[in-house]
């Protein structure tokens, strides 16, 4: 590997050691000598406490396979702790909606809400009696809310 290259690997492990050490602090991880954090963030992420020392000490940058365990425990996701460390750039993983969450303009009209259920995978009963209950609730209030637009009538609250 040529310096330069070795320099970028090396200033890059360190912004992610960095923004670790931020972030796992800001999750409630003492990462002070003695303070148990280490060794708990080790066990939520389901790797060393070696491994934990040296990307948080910016010796190293975790496997690719780690990624996930990591953002879950310090509470981001993968793709801030990539962009912001500067592992990648913006433009490399744009932010985008869930494919298979559709907008408003997308849905076909026929979708109901136990569609909408099916689609999202909530089986529990008592979830999905909730959740049902609720998209109800909202499409009724909805309705009236057209229908006193149509006539003209102002929403307001009392």
């Amino acid at each position: 590997m040529e310096t330069t290259q070795l320099d970028d690997a090396e200033s890059t492990a360190k912004r992610f050691g960095e923004l670790i050490t931020r972030l796992a602090i800001e999750a409630g991880y003492n990462l002070d000598s003695g303070g148990g954090g280490r060794s708990a963030l080790a066990r939520d992420t389901g790797m060393s406490a070696s491994a934990i020392g040296r990307m948080l000490s910016g010796r190293s940058l975790p496997m690719p396979s780690q990624l996930e365990s990591i953002a879950r425990a310090v509470r981001t996701d993968v793709r801030t702790l990539l962009v912001t460390a500067g592992v990648i750039s913006e433009h490399s993983w744009p932010h985008a909606t869930k494919p298979d969450v559709l907008s408003v303009t997308q849905q076909s009209p026929s979708l109901s809400p136990e569609a909408a259920a099916d689609a999202w995978g909530i089986t529990n009963p008592g979830i999905r009696s909730m959740l049902l209950a609720s998209i109800e609730q909202a499409i009724r209030l909805q309705e009236a809310s057209s229908r006193k637009v149509e006539r003209g009538e102002t929403a307001t609250r009392e």
